[in-house]
């Protein structure tokens, strides 16, 4: 593929990206992932918990966020789940309690499955009623349930890379660079394997593995690239410093905004790719 076909595919997935009016898009579910991240992230660490320890989990957790998104967003999310996640007295207030959260977290990608819906331009099938939503929101429970699963991989990631690093500087006395950067590569393939995740389970859409990793691998280069451009961003413009006490929450939200722009285009892309060089999009009936 040369690059004149490169140029054409970027192009058009711009096209693609402003006619579907993504930033809008972007800003609706924004504003859905304020209300649902604390949710997400306590349901994460209580799946991982069961098999590493609560306070494992939550490291780790700290310890990925921290990499993705800087230190300042990574204490103002943390803050935010300590603030939901206090204990509730009684039984029927902790049932009411862990409901709502699978609710809340579970809302957001019911909505992000509806973005994409729009992105690919389809429509859930007619006629569906109250079975289609149920097993809508049982799709959304399912995709929070994996969030806790993709906690696991990476500390079960963490520990393995740990363990072999400690018994080959025995052996070779390896340089600790060489780890960083294989810890690295893991970080990035699982985030591939989050965005291949969501493009295949979530849209209304009958969609080749193969179309979807190659969509997948390209919004996992723009969203590292993508995360480094903006941290630059946010550290040199004052953007946060300049609302205040307000600015942890306005550096979150956009980074958040910033983060959804980069999966639409993402998707944008993919769909583009599939219709022109693989096995097409379908709608599913």
């Amino acid at each position: 593929m040369n690059y004149k076909i490169i140029f054409r595919l970027l192009k058009k997935t711009v096209q693609e990206w402003q006619k579907d009016k993504a930033p809008i898009l972007a800003a609706a579910l924004t504003y859905h992932t304020l209300f649902s991240i604390a949710p997400l992230f306590i349901i994460a660490v209580a799946i991982a918990g069961f098999v590493f320890g609560k306070s494992a989990a939550e490291g780790e957790l700290v310890t990925q966020l921290e990499n993705f998104m800087g230190q300042q967003i990574a204490e103002t999310i943390e803050q935010l789940v300590i603030n939901i996640s206090r204990p509730e007295s009684g039984i029927i207030a902790t049932l009411i309690g862990v409901a709502t959260l699978f609710w809340g977290a579970s809302n957001l990608f019911a909505q992000l499955k509806l973005a994409l819906n729009m992105i690919w331009n389809v429509s859930p099938p007619p006629d569906r009623g109250i079975v289609g939503f149920i097993q809508d929101r049982l799709l959304s429970v399912g995709m929070v349930l994996g969030a806790g699963l993709v906690l696991i991989l990476l500390l079960v990631a963490s520990a393995v890379l740990t363990a072999i690093n400690q018994w080959l500087n025995k052996i070779l006395n390896t340089p600790d660079g060489i780890w960083s950067l294989i810890d690295i590569s893991i970080s990035f393939g699982i985030v591939i394997l989050l965005f291949a995740g969501i493009y295949k389970f979530l849209p209304d859409v009958k969609i080749a593995w193969s179309d979807v990793w190659i969509g997948s691998a390209i919004t996992a280069v723009l969203f590292t690239i993508g995360k480094s451009l903006i941290g630059l961003y946010l550290g040199n413009s004052g953007a946060g410093s300049a609302y205040g006490v307000a600015g942890s929450l306005v550096v979150l939200l956009l980074w958040i905004n910033y983060s959804w722009q980069i999966l639409f285009f993402g998707a944008e892309f993919t769909q583009i790719w599939a219709n022109k060089y693989g096995s097409r999009i379908v709608a599913k009936r």
